[in-house]
């Protein structure tokens, strides 16, 4: 048996594993936790790729699999976040709403299906994307309750408890993931400068957002990194 053609899928399964686990973490209300599952389970996700191409193991059957742990690990967690968001958000003494409302947090699970899906037939997406990836989306909802819990600001508070807020936020993850909105590659080719520019800018005002702002830096990082690929596309059409 070729052990090695397996190693891929198994990496791709603790990314599943890991995205299990996230979903425990955010039915305990441990929205920490979850956001580390996640972030684990993306750096998994990012090796199984990596090793399949290092092996040369690369099959149709990974490449569903694949998708079916990001399904539950950048779907299904970050719609589960969001639920609980428009939970604790919703009036207590209004049953109808309290109870349905916070359903539409999934919205952003089925925009993530939608985009995995899409991702599987769109060769166009090989080296680049076309749309906000589902983990950078993933990582976007999670950081939300982090911002509440470690910013420590009552604004902060008050505007992601609010619930057309939320709403916004919501179907504009899922519009966002599956919009015709080229982003630059993250990854480096060319070890150039003149090839890497816009990564460098990216990586060295993304570690100082970090730095400074903490949690709050992640949402703000993905929001940039849409915005810089928005203005880079501007200026290629030039």
């Amino acid at each position: 048996m070729n052990i090695k053609k397996h190693i891929p899928n198994l990496i791709t399964l603790i990314n599943l594993f890991c995205g299990c686990v996230a979903i425990v973490y955010v039915s305990q209300g441990d929205f920490l936790m979850a956001f580390y599952m996640v972030c684990l389970g993306i750096f998994f996700d990012f090796f199984d790729g990596f090793f399949a191409r290092l092996f040369k193991v690369s099959s149709p059957l990974g490449l569903q699999l694949d998708s079916l742990a990001d399904m539950v690990t950048s779907g299904v967690v970050p719609g589960y976040v969001m639920y609980s968001l428009f939970l604790k958000s919703a009036n207590p003494h209004d049953v109808v709403g309290s109870v349905y409302i916070p359903f539409l947090g999934f919205i952003i699970t089925l925009g993530a299906c939608y985009r995995l899906a899409n991702f599987n037939i769109d060769t166009r997406q090989t080296d680049s994307f076309i749309g906000l990836p589902t983990p950078a989306n993933a990582l976007f909802v999670l950081s939300l309750p982090l911002v509440i819990e470690f910013s420590n600001s009552l604004i902060m508070f008050e505007v992601l408890s609010n619930f057309w807020v939320l709403l916004v936020i919501t179907l504009c993850s899922a519009y966002v993931m599956n919009a015709e909105i080229p982003l630059f590659a993250l990854k480096i080719k060319k070890f150039t400068l003149k090839d890497n520019v816009l990564q460098i800018v990216f990586l060295i005002i993304s570690i100082l957002m970090v730095i400074l702002l903490q949690y709050i830096a992640i949402p703000l990082i993905i929001i940039f990194y849409v915005l810089l690929s928005i203005i880079n596309n501007l200026f290629l059409k030039k």
